[in-house]
């Protein structure tokens, strides 16, 4: 048993907390899609790690994991592939026994269902049937219904586990591919395309939109240093070594494997999301908190009963926390003094000019999260928005940045004109603003349309005189409104 759940519950807020700039983005960016959905994916955790360490044939748990899996999913558009590693962390555990198969059949029929439920709610969104998850899911059926056939082969059981494995990952790849050339999805950009992009180093103008965000570059080389500085990471790295060191014994001495399924399922979420977070930065916020998660178990007896013995556990605990807590205060007392106010008088200009100047039914098109705020706050149609991962947005969207491209101001106009574009918002920043070597605007463009990298920047003749094609109709220190002619 563990020594007191309270006090682990302590240490897992007290190490979220103290770590709390690594572990969320709500206090800069409050209505992101993942900040509304990962709270769901902490009970469908919750819920799945009950379900792994207990034996009751209780239908409640499954049925909530279900319903925290279509919560989690609704919100956020790469929630499934969370969920596919969790797939991916189940079957191997399944394959070398450390899952009851009943069990397992009936997390994996569980998925299933809350699939279909997201695909209906999403009014038919073929993204969830042509996903890794949906996949994976049914390899994994279908691995399950053919299992005792591949026994009978009579191989080894190393050999009979990699057969299983291959046919999985081989099956899944393949599965996905089929599903989503048959539903005609396959331009659809998924994070998966992202991490491969990623590994690959694969550009083109899609992906370099994401990875040329902040929040997609790899993981900055401070971070383990500041998991460091609190703890954290040395905590979980002795954890997780006791962790495979007591898997090992159990799976070769073949005592008590089933009762502990729960660690080994943590752990190897654990090490895909440090994977995950690694790749694309943004994803620490699935990192950070299961690392808390993890670092409470300084307080099992299952891994530690043996130090316990020796020294008073509230010895233990005592110190590790106090270290923590220098570093961590310090991180507390940074995070207390962000106090802001979102001011944007540029924008509220902006929207004011649309408002009271434009018809209601004048069409617009700009940058992704202008617009955004214009349909928000005026109600004028736009063209495009932060959907950026449907693949007709993604094509409209690209021929409303080709005004940040070489093309001549003819080719534009008449593209956005067959969009029914009647005002385009310029924002002068975006003509010259660059992240990174590679990744502004003119970059971008100059590797998707290497014919015309030798004609002038279109931002900069339209910044210094938009007509014919164009006429400026309004324009302040950030935007200027240019009117399709």
């Amino acid at each position: 048993m563990n020594l007191g759940a309270p006090v682990l519950g302590l240490i897992t807020v007290l190490c979220f907390f103290f770590n709390h700039g690594e572990a969320t983005r709500v206090m800069w960016t409050p209505p992101l899609r993942e900040s509304f959905s990962y709270p769901f994916l902490v009970l469908q955790m919750c819920i799945l790690t009950l379900i792994l360490r207990t034996s009751s044939n209780d239908r409640r748990p499954f049925i909530a994991l279900c319903l925290s899996n279509v919560a989690f999913m609704l919100p956020w558009q790469f929630a499934e592939f969370i969920l596919f590693t969790q797939i991916a962390s189940l079957f191997p555990m399944y394959v070398v026994g450390y899952i009851e198969p009943s069990k397992f059949q009936k997390i994996i029929y569980m998925n299933m269902i809350s699939v279909t439920l997201s695909f209906i709610l999403m009014f038919g969104n073929s993204m969830y049937l042509s996903s890794y998850y949906s996949s994976s899911l049914l390899m994994t059926w279908a691995i399950i219904l053919k299992r005792n056939e591949i026994q009978k082969l009579g191989v080894s059981k190393l050999n009979f586990w990699l057969i299983q494995g291959s046919a999985w990952w081989c099956g899944t790849i393949i599965l996905k591919f089929l599903t989503s050339k048959i539903l005609g999805v396959s331009d659809h950009i998924r994070l998966s395309d992202l991490i491969a992009a990623r590994i690959l180093r694969y550009t083109d103008f899609d992906t370099l939109i994401y990875t040329c965000a902040p929040e997609f570059d790899f993981m900055e080389k401070a971070t383990p240093l500041r998991y460091t500085k609190t703890l954290l990471l040395p905590v979980v790295m002795v954890i997780t070594c006791f962790i495979f060191k007591k898997v090992i014994f159990l799976f070769y001495s073949r005592k008590q494997l089933l009762e502990h399924s729960e660690l080994a399922f943590h752990t190897l979420q654990l090490l895909v999301f440090t994977a995950l977070a690694i790749l694309i930065m943004r994803l620490k916020m699935f990192l950070t908190p299961h690392m808390c998660v993890m670092a409470s178990l300084i307080c099992s007896r299952q891994l530690f009963g043996w130090l316990f013995r020796r020294v008073r556990f509230e010895k233990v605990i005592f110190g590790i926390l106090t270290v923590m807590s220098i570093q961590g205060y310090a991180n507390l007392r940074n995070q207390w003094s962000i106090i802001g106010e979102f001011n944007n008088l540029p924008q509220e200009e902006l929207l004011q000019w649309i408002k009271y100047s434009t018809t209601s039914d004048a069409v617009f098109a700009g940058a992704m999260p202008t617009m955004a705020s214009i349909k928000l706050s005026t109600l004028h149609p736009i063209v495009n928005h932060p959907h950026y991962e449907d693949a007709d947005l993604r094509a409209r969207t690209k021929i409303v940045y080709s005004t940040y491209s070489r093309k001549s101001a003819k080719e534009v106009r008449d593209k956005l004109l067959e969009l029914h574009v009647n005002y385009y918002v310029l924002e002068e920043a975006w003509c010259v603003v660059r992240t990174k070597p590679g990744c502004s605007m003119l970059e971008i463009w100059d590797v998707e349309d290497p014919s015309n990298a030798a004609n002038p920047p279109l931002c900069s003749v339209l910044l210094e005189d938009a007509r014919p094609y164009f006429t400026t109709v309004f324009q302040n220190s950030v935007y200027r409104v240019l009117k399709v002619n």
